[in-house]
């Protein structure tokens, strides 16, 4: 293009030669890009310096110059000519422009009638403000290109599988590892929708992927079922994308097979460390209580507390491991079988004993708002003690030595709600999705890591109940976890009481 634009410049003006430099926008030289009527002096990508010579002059002043004689201007460098060989007599230049912005410079040298005409300035200004759109034109379909290029590269390169679907499903667009993980080829792909992946849950992406309308990301797990047969499962992302302005949906298709593999080896290491420790922490507790009992009356305070450590720590690990074995029941959705109606104070007090001794030693107060008429709760009494015991000893842990800790409950409706609320830091608002996630850790100055073990099983064991656990921004300062259980009058029939009859 820039060499059809110097041959149109040689037959509009009649010159000797004509030559086109561009600014380099990092270091603002002028570089030479192409000439005609020079090509032996090789000038294509010599450089100057910003503001030298003519060309300097008229990039400053976004006009054009004429000089008739160069050796008489004091605008005209003769170190150029001295560079390059070539005998500079006269010469017209003029800025290349578009929208405003010199972009760079074309002059023609040298007429063959001998003379300059001024009047041809004029014709190569034009020819520089003609010159300047295509120029600008062809760089942002370079930039195009090249955006293309790097959209291609990134596309194939990456290590997750990508689909590309209009927003009937159709598949339009797939990268290697989407061929591979579908054990199919690019052409088998392009012929199907999404939909016959059997990954798309209605459910999640709304009918007609309404829920991805406005470029909102969603994200679930599900099972691809390939043509061979083989189950893969699969975190699947979805997207609104614009391309070239017009809407696709994008697709990831992430394999997580390693990591359903290591849940399930991390569930079965959980649940051998629990049936292994069982009998002998039952030996050990049992021995405990045995010692506890044959104590002299007048044995030293030093031995009596030792032993009161050994007993709440043991009890305490007990809590931990029947925790873990419930966690994996509640996870495979075994119903809660062992359920009565038990008076919330009672099953708050029991709790709060549990963790006194932490209480204690950190110089803590507790305050209880319990009303004592209300409603019995329908539910498996161990299995909410260790979550009221959970959240106790979370708030005991995130709050500072002298500082109120609070429970309480009221009835709302058929349900009985319960709340813990702390003196911590509190829980920022972006994570409160995901702390009762499993193995989840908080991070921040100031905050105790966790594993979220503790807060999974919560979670489970009151949605097993029928109840909901949320957190809540804590009055004042701290956090407040609450949550629901049912009410026992109005929740249960008498066909519950006979399967699990209450104790008298």
């Amino acid at each position: 293009m820039l060499n059809h634009i110097l041959k149109q410049t040689i037959h509009a003006l009649q010159v000797e030669a004509v030559s086109l430099a561009l600014v380099d926008p990092h270091t603002q030289e002028l570089v030479f890009q192409a000439v005609s009527g020079l090509e032996k002096y090789n000038l294509v990508g010599r450089r100057i310096a910003p503001g030298k010579g003519v060309t300097g002059w008229v990039i400053k002043n976004r006009q054009g110059a004429f000089i008739t004689d160069t050796q008489s201007d004091p605008r005209f460098d003769p170190k150029v000519d001295q560079i390059t060989g070539f005998n500079t007599r006269s010469l017209l230049c003029a800025p290349i422009q578009a929208r405003g912005e010199v972009l760079g410079i074309i002059e023609a040298l040298n007429p063959q009638g001998g003379s300059i005409d001024p009047g041809d300035l004029p014709v190569l200004t034009g020819i520089g403000n003609l010159a300047g759109t295509a120029i600008r034109h062809a760089q942002l379909y370079e930039n195009l290109e090249a955006a293309h290029l790097r959209y291609r590269q990134l596309f194939e390169s990456s290590i997750d599988p990508i689909l590309i679907t209009n927003w009937e499903g159709q598949i339009l667009e797939a990268n290697h590892q989407a061929e591979a993980i579908t054990a199919s080829n690019l052409v088998d792909l392009l012929k199907t929708n999404i939909s016959q992946l059997g990954i798309v849950d209605e459910a999640e992406t709304g009918g007609g992927y309404s829920q991805l309308e406005g470029q909102r990301t969603i994200s679930y797990e599900t099972t691809m079922l390939t043509p061979g047969g083989r189950e893969i499962p699969i975190q699947l992302y979805g997207r609104e994308v614009f391309i070239e302005g017009v809407s696709h949906l994008l697709w990831i298709l992430r394999d997580i097979t390693e990591r359903k593999q290591l849940d399930n080896l991390r569930d079965d290491l959980i649940s051998m460390i629990y049936h292994d420790l069982r009998s002998p922490l039952a030996n050990v507790i049992s021995s405990l209580d045995v010692l506890n009992t044959l104590f002299p009356e007048n044995v030293g305070e030093t031995q009596t507390k030792l032993l009161d450590i050994a007993i709440r720590s043991t009890r305490r690990i007990e809590r931990l491991t029947s925790s873990l074995l419930d966690l994996r029941r509640l996870e495979a959705g075994q119903a809660i079988i062992n359920r009565q109606p038990t008076p919330v104070a009672l099953l708050s007090r029991n709790a709060i004993e549990n963790v006194l001794p932490n209480i204690s030693s950190k110089k803590q107060e507790i305050n209880i708002s319990i009303p004592a008429l209300l409603p019995e709760v329908w539910i498996d009494e161990d299995m909410i003690r260790r979550v009221i015991t959970n959240l106790l000893e979370n708030a005991v842990k995130f709050s500072p030595a002298d500082s109120l800790i609070s429970i309480g409950a009221s009835q709302e409706n058929n349900s009985i709600l319960i709340w813990v609320q702390d003196k911590g830091p509190g829980i920022p608002q972006s994570e409160r999705g995901h702390i009762f996630d499993k193995y989840t850790r908080l991070h921040g100055s100031g905050t105790t890591k966790g594993y979220g073990l503790g807060l999974a099983f919560c979670k489970l064991a009151i949605e097993a109940h029928g109840g909901r656990i949320w957190v809540e921004e804590g009055v004042e300062t701290g956090a407040c976890f609450k949550f629901t259980l049912p009410v026992w009058k109005s929740s249960c029939e008498d066909t519950n009481r006979k399967s699990s009859p209450r104790k008298t």
